[in-house]
């Protein structure tokens, strides 16, 4: 603890440096005349000492400001782990606090760089690969360019295609340049649109899809298009986890003022602790499934931007008996 880190106030410290120092000052000089020393050496006596005095106050006021230059360079250089004193109570020790929060912030949004830097990379490297080995193989004489093997090179750039377009999207929602097209408009014909999209990929797999809407006449209030876009990636995973056999449910209602869009599937549902972790970049509640299985985890990224910029929310929850229940809440 520095001796005026207890004072609130910068300008209260100054004042007292300058009042000590002019009360060692008067002192000295009071005690070398009763001394009988010379004026002359009692001044040069009494402004060392002051100028001692001033300096360990002053070294206390100004050493976070040290720090800070100190630090501030090291992060200049990408470390952002360097963090300064933040014992003061005045605006020195507010501007250190808030040079360490900024450090931290720096620091997370670092890490979540590289991680998606990783991600990406691992993401692109599974199509690219499985391109690379399909035409090494046409080349080598080894597949030869039937059907078959054009529709599985045509998948991983679909593929690729995908993730690009996502990863765009993704960056233009979070800096804030995509603009809502605002527009009041029925929550059936939103539903059936996801539905009949997803349809034929759900019968594949033998999925059946439907849609409710209660009551038959509900309004939504929002840009349909993204909406569509949630619904459709929610669907998209509902279809994903869902077993043979198994029933995907569509649905919108009203609750309390609010809008509630419901998307709920029979699958293995989301493992406990993991509710929340399912809407991050890149997350998948598996580790374990391939990535050629699952899917680029940016549906539920998207999803989740899209809901807060209508100023709702969206949240996982167990569906009964089993399965996962997602739910979107926008303000009506």
């Amino acid at each position: 603890m520095r001796p005026l880190d207890s004072l609130g106030s910068i300008k209260l410290k100054l004042g007292i440096v300058i009042v000590a120092a002019v009360a060692v000052t008067v002192l000295v000089v009071a005690l070398g005349d009763r001394a009988g020393l010379s004026p002359v050496i009692a001044g040069v006596a009494a402004a060392a000492l002051a100028l001692a005095l001033v300096q360990v106050l002053a070294h206390g006021m100004t050493f976070p400001l040290r720090e800070m230059v100190s630090a501030a360079q090291s992060m200049a250089r990408g470390d952002y782990s360097r963090r300064v004193t933040a014992t003061s109570r005045d605006e020195v020790g507010e501007l250190a606090r808030a040079f360490n929060s900024m450090a931290a912030e720096l620091a997370a949004v670092d890490r979540m760089r590289q991680d998606l830097v990783a991600n990406v990379s691992h993401e692109l490297r599974t199509p690219i690969g499985a391109l690379r080995a399909k035409l090494e193989n046409l080349v080598d004489g080894v597949e030869s360019p039937d059907r078959r093997t054009l529709g599985a090179m045509l998948s991983q750039v679909e593929r690729l295609g995908n993730l690009v377009e996502q990863l765009l999207d993704l960056s233009r929602l979070e800096s804030g340049a995509v603009p809502l097209d605002r527009s009041s408009f029925p929550a059936a014909g939103l539903l059936d649109g996801v539905v009949d999209e997803w349809r034929t990929r759900a019968e594949i797999r033998d999925v059946r899809i439907q849609s409710a809407s209660e009551p038959a006449g509900l309004e939504l209030d929002g840009d349909p298009e993204r909406l569509r876009q949630v619904l459709a990636n929610l669907v998209a995973n509902a279809v994903r986890h869902s077993p043979r056999g198994g029933k995907v449910t569509v649905r919108a209602s009203r609750q309390d003022g609010r809008a509630l869009l419901e998307v709920i599937d029979e699958g293995p549902g989301i493992p406990p602790g993991e509710a929340e972790r399912v809407f991050e970049r890149f997350y998948r509640s598996d580790q374990a499934r391939s990535s050629d299985q699952g899917g680029s985890g940016l549906g539920l990224a998207i999803a989740r931007w899209i809901v807060e910029l209508h100023g709702g929310t969206i949240r996982a929850e167990d569906a009964e008996p089993h399965g996962c229940r997602i739910v979107v809440e926008l303000s009506q």
